[in-house]
């Protein structure tokens, strides 16, 4: 059993994201199930998609500055692979999605609103023709983010409920560590 733990802005950083990549993952499926909610929905899922952005950088520094805890020696080879993969993945796609969002409201000239007056600039010039095509390439990726996220809340309960391991109480645990 690992006794580490993450440090706490580790965690705080990871459970707040989760909430904000949950949530947002609904809003965009909400945004194409509704018609009549879509601008407010929208006008959520812009600013919303802007801060994963700002805090998968800072979680990305974060990281370097305070590495995560080893997992439990005994771990499987193969298991080890796959956490290491798996979180590689969930990063790449925690700045992919936002990012490609960008690129396709930039490509069609779609202001992104963050408050009042203030807008992020274009990355991409207008075309018609990107904008379509990173619409599907932002659903693929949000849907697959989706996807590795189950997948990790399934490997998280697996190491609470079945292997017993200390992994899930190194990022869950809200008490303090003793000294």
């Amino acid at each position: 059993m690992t006794a580490q733990r993450f440090p706490a802005f580790s965690r705080l950083l990871h459970w707040l994201m989760a909430a904000m990549i949950l949530a947002m993952l609904f809003i965009g499926i909400g945004m194409v199930a509704s018609l009549a909610d879509y601008h407010w929905l929208l006008s959520i899922h812009r600013p919303l998609g802007v801060a994963i952005l700002v805090l998968v950088a800072v979680r990305l520094v974060n990281r370097q500055i305070n590495p995560p805890p080893p997992l439990p020696a005994d771990m499987p080879a193969h298991l080890r692979i796959a956490a290491h993969a798996s979180h590689g993945l969930l990063y790449a796609l925690m700045f992919a999605v936002p990012l490609v969002g960008w690129a396709m409201l930039s490509a069609a000239r779609y202001p992104i609103v963050l408050y009042g007056a203030w807008q992020l600039p274009p990355i991409l010039p207008q075309n018609d023709m990107f904008y379509a095509w990173l619409r599907s390439a932002h659903t693929v990726l949000a849907l697959a983010l989706f996807a590795v996220f189950l997948a990790h809340l399934a490997a998280a309960l697996t190491h609470a409920f079945v292997f017993r391991d200390g992994v899930f109480q190194s990022m869950a645990s809200v008490r303090r560590a003793k000294a």
